[in-house]
C-alpha cells in the first residue's frame, strides 16, 4: 500500500482558509485533516471540512456531462460525451455572441475562494467574448465599501493577536459557527481574563459564551456606534493625541455625534440606555488604561439598506481610543487587502480591448432574467453559465430567480459538484472538480498566509477543473490565444505579486511544498497611522464619499423594511427576520452532506415566547412565514435566543430539500444597500402564522 500525505487548502467562503493535510492511500483520499503546524489552523478543522472526503465521495457526485431532458427545473437528464457538450454549448453561444455577446452572462461567487479556479481562465473566457460582467457583491461588498471609506482597505487585526486583547466586542458575528479558529483565540483571551461582549440580534452559541449580550435589533448597529462615540466624547474618553495625528474630520465628527444621545441610541436600537453608555465606558476606560481593546465585526451586520454605513461607524471606534497602537487592538472586517493578489494578470480584463460591457449585479439575478431588451437594460439575457455558486438557493426572491431560470428560450449551463437546485435547471450539466483533485493558490480573509492546495487524487470520473472546463470551451468556439494554454501551475505562479513588500519571498514551488506563507506585516498595522485612505489617516469625514454622493460623516440609515421607513409595512408584517448562516452548512454548500444535514434536522424557525403566544403557536409545531414576495414553512422553535419582535431562520437549506420546497430567500428582497451594491437579507419583514396541516 502506498501512503501520501498532500498539502491542500480549503476553498470555502470562511475566514479560516485552514491548512489542509490529505491523507492518500493507494490513489484513495482517506482522511483531511488540519495541518498543526500552522498557526491558523493548528490541527482543527470545522465540522464540515472534516467530512470532505465524505463530500468528495459522495455517491451522488456529478461524474460525467449531462443533457436536460425533462422541463427545467424537474432535474431529469442523460449522458453525454465531452465532446456533445462542448459542440451543444459552442453551438449555442456562438450565434448570440454574433448579435451581441452582452447578452450571455457569468453567474459565480464564492464556492471556491481559490484565485485559479475561482475566476482566472474564466474571466479571460468571457473577457475575450465580451460578454456582460457581473457585479459579484452578494456578500461583503456593502462592509468592504464602508470600511475601506474609512480605513482605506480590508486590513486590520491579525487575528493571531486577539487573544491578547482585554476587551473584544464580537460585532454581527458567530465566530464558533463560521469563523473557529478566532474563536479558538477568543477562549484564549477569556481564560487570561478578557471581558467578550457580543452585539447581535441573536443569541448564537456564541453569544452564549461571552459575558454580554447587547440584542439590538437588525439593522441598528450604525446607530450603536454613533451612540457609543456620544458617549466617548462626551466622557472624553478619548486618544486626543492619536485623533490630532492619525484622524481626519474629528470636529464634524464630534457635531455630529452630539445627536445621538444614549436615549436615542437607546429607542433606535431597542435596548436599554444603560447597554448604550456602560458599553462605550466599558470600551472607552479600557483602552484608556493602555489595555488593547479589539472589535470582530462579521457580515451580518452589514446586510441592511444601510449596512455600509454600519460598518464604517464602528471603524471609527478603534482610532478614537487609540486602539491601533496595539497589535491586539484595532478591528477585523477582512484582511484580505493585506494580500497583493494578481487578479488583473489572472483574469486579464484587457482582453475587452477597450470594450465596456454592461453590468449585471447577481442580487437581482431574479429580475434582469425577465428584463426584455431595452436601451437602458440592453440585450435581453439569453445565456447564463453558473459556476461556483448555486443561484436559486442563494439568491434574494427566490420566486422570481425561479421564473427567470424557468425560461426555455434561456440556455444555461452550470459547473457543478452535485445536482444542486440550479443544477435542475441546467441545459448543459458539467461535473466540476472538488478540492482534492485540482490545483489552486489561496488568499484569506481571516488570517495573512497565502496559501497553497496540490490535488491529492485524480480528478473523478470526467470531472474537470473549472480552469480546463474554460479552456475547452474557448477553444471550442475558437478563442486560440496562447493565454488559454497556460496551466493551471503557470496560472498559480502569478497569483501574488512578488515585487510587492509583502510577498516579496513568494515563491509557487516553495509554497506547493509548505502549504503556506506569512505575509510580510507589522503586527500593529496602523500603530503610527499610515491609513491607505487619501489622507493617510482613518477619515472621520470623507470626502471621497461626498464625491459619491453619500453623507460624508457617520449617520445612520434606517432599513427599507422598519417602523422609520415604512410604518404600514410594518404594521402589516411586523416581525423582522434574519436567517444567518446554520452551523452545518456554509452558505448552501454542505447541505447535501447526509451527516451534516442529519445534525441540522430540519429548517427552524427561532421565535420569541410573546410573539409565539400572540399568534398560538407552539414550540415544535409547523408554521408559516410570508411577505408579499412569497413563503416558506420551518418548524418553530419556541425561544427567548431570538429577541422579541425578531424570527430567525438559519440557512440556507437546498429547496429541495425542504419539505415544502422552499427556504428562507422566498421572502428576502433584491433591494441593494446604501454603497456597494450589495444585498439586503437581513432587511426584512415577515409574518408568522401556524402553517395548514
Amino acid at each position: 500500500m502506498t501512503k501520501t500525505i498532500v498539502r491542500g487548502a480549503c476553498p470555502h467562503d470562511c475566514p479560516d482558509t485552514c491548512a489542509l493535510l490529505v491523507t492518500v492511500e493507494d490513489g484513495v483520499a482517506t482522511e483531511v485533516k488540519g495541518d498543526p503546524d500552522h498557526p491558523t489552523t493548528a490541527g482543527v478543522l470545522c465540522t464540515k471540512v472534516s467530512r470532505y472526503v465524505e463530500r468528495t465521495y459522495h455517491p451522488d457526485r456529478l461524474l460525467y456531462p449531462m443533457r436536460r431532458v425533462g422541463k427545467k427545473g424537474e432535474g431529469r437528464f442523460e449522458r453525454i460525451t465531452w465532446e456533445q457538450a462542448l459542440d451543444e454549448i459552442a453551438n449555442r453561444l456562438q450565434p448570440i455572441a454574433a448579435r451581441d455577446p452582452q447578452a450571455i452572462l457569468p453567474y459565480s461567487y464564492c464556492g471556491t475562494m481559490g484565485l485559479v479556479q475561482g475566476e482566472a481562465m474564466a474571466m479571460r473566457f468571457f473577457n475575450t467574448l465580451g460578454a456582460s460582467l457581473l457585479d459579484r457583491t452578494v456578500c461583503a461588498n456593502a462592509g468592504a465599501t464602508g470600511y475601506k471609506y474609512t480605513i482605506g482597505g480590508s486590513i486590520g487585526t491579525d487575528t493571531e493577536q486577539f487573544q491578547d486583547a482585554k476587551l473584544v466586542l464580537i460585532w454581527g458575528g458567530n465566530p464558533i459557527a463560521s469563523n473557529l479558529h478566532l474563536w479558538t483565540r477568543l477562549q484564549e483571551a477569556k481564560r487570561r481574563g478578557a471581558k467578550l461582549i457580543a452585539i447581535d440580534p441573536y443569541r448564537s452559541l456564541t453569544v452564549e459564551k461571552c459575558h454580554q449580550h447587547i440584542a439590538l435589533m437588525p439593522g441598528t448597529d450604525a446607530a450603536l456606534a454613533l451612540g457609543m462615540m456620544h458617549v466617548l466624547v462626551k466622557d472624553n474618553l478619548l486618544d486626543h493625541d492619536y485623533i490630532e495625528k492619525h484622524t481626519f474630520g474629528f470636529a464634524q465628527l464630534k457635531d455630529r455625534v452630539a445627536e445621538w444621545t444614549p436615549e436615542r441610541t437607546a429607542a433606535t436600537c431597542g435596548i436599554t440606555v444603560e447597554e448604550v453608555v456602560d458599553l462605550a465606558r466599558e470600551y472607552g476606560r479600557t483602552a484608556r488604561a493602555g489595555e488593547p481593546v479589539a472589535i470582530r465585526m462579521n457580515y451580518g451586520l452589514q446586510r441592511v439598506h444601510g449596512g455600509g454605513m454600519a460598518v464604517r461607524n464602528i471603524a471609527c471606534l478603534p482610532a478614537l481610543v487609540g486602539a491601533w497602537r496595539h497589535a491586539a487592538g484595532g478591528v477585523q472586517l477582512s484582511t484580505s487587502g493585506t494580500f497583493p493578489a494578481n487578479k488583473t494578470v489572472l483574469q486579464r480584463p484587457d482582453l475587452l480591448r477597450g470594450k465596456l460591457p454592461r453590468t449585471i449585479n447577481m442580487n437581482t439575478i431574479g429580475a434582469d432574467l425577465q428584463r426584455d431588451a431595452s436601451p437602458d437594460f440592453g440585450p435581453k439575457i439569453e445565456a447564463v453559465i453558473v459556476y461556483n455558486s448555486n443561484p436559486l438557493a442563494i439568491a434574494p426572491d427566490s420566486a422570481q430567480v425561479q421564473r427567470g431560470f424557468e425560461r426555455e428560450d434561456l440556455f444555461t449551463v452550470v459547473l457543478e459538484h452535485f445536482q444542486t437546485d440550479t443544477a435542475d435547471y441546467a441545459d448543459i450539466l458539467l461535473p466540476a472538480t472538488t478540492q482534492l483533485e485540482h490545483v489552486d493558490a489561496h488568499l484569506a480573509y481571516g488570517h495573512l498566509y497565502m496559501m497553497a492546495n496540490n490535488a491529492a487524487i485524480a480528478p473523478l470520473g470526467e470531472s474537470k477543473p473549472n480552469t480546463e472546463i474554460f479552456r475547452l470551451i474557448a477553444k471550442r468556439m475558437g478563442m486560440n490565444d496562447p493565454i488559454f494554454d497556460e496551466t493551471d501551475d503557470e496560472l498559480a505562479a502569478q497569483a501574488f505579486d512578488r515585487k510587492h513588500e509583502r510577498a516579496v519571498h513568494f515563491d509557487w514551488s516553495s509554497l506547493k511544498r509548505t502549504g503556506w506563507q506569512k505575509l510580510n506585516m507589522p503586527a500593529a498595522p496602523f500603530a503610527e497611522g499610515g491609513f491607505p485612505t487619501p489622507s493617510g489617516k482613518c477619515e472621520f469625514y470623507s470626502s471621497s464619499m461626498l464625491a459619491d454622493g453619500l453623507d460624508p460623516l457617520p449617520t445612520h440609515i434606517p432599513n427599507y423594511e422598519s417602523v422609520a421607513s415604512n410604518p404600514e409595512l410594518a404594521e402589516k408584517y411586523p416581525l423582522a427576520m434574519i436567517s444567518p448562516p446554520a452551523r452545518n452548512f456554509l452558505n448552501s454548500t454542505f447541505v447535501n452532506v447526509q451527516s451534516l444535514r442529519a445534525t441540522e434536522g430540519e429548517p427552524h424557525l427561532d421565535i420569541h415566547p410573546l410573539d409565539a403566544a400572540s399568534r398560538g403557536i407552539v414550540d415544535k409545531e409547523m408554521v408559516r412565514i410570508f411577505n408579499d414576495r412569497g413563503a416558506f414553512v420551518a418548524r418553530a422553535r419556541v425561544t427567548a435566543k431570538a429577541r422579541a419582535g425578531l424570527v430567525v431562520g438559519l440557512s440556507i437549506w437546498w429547496k429541495k430539500l425542504a419539505s415544502d420546497g422552499k427556504n428562507a430567500n422566498e421572502v428576502t428582497s433584491q433591494r441593494l444597500t446604501d454603497m456597494g451594491r450589495a444585498p439586503t437579507f437581513y432587511d426584512t419583514l415577515v409574518q408568522v402564522e401556524k402553517a395548514a396541516p
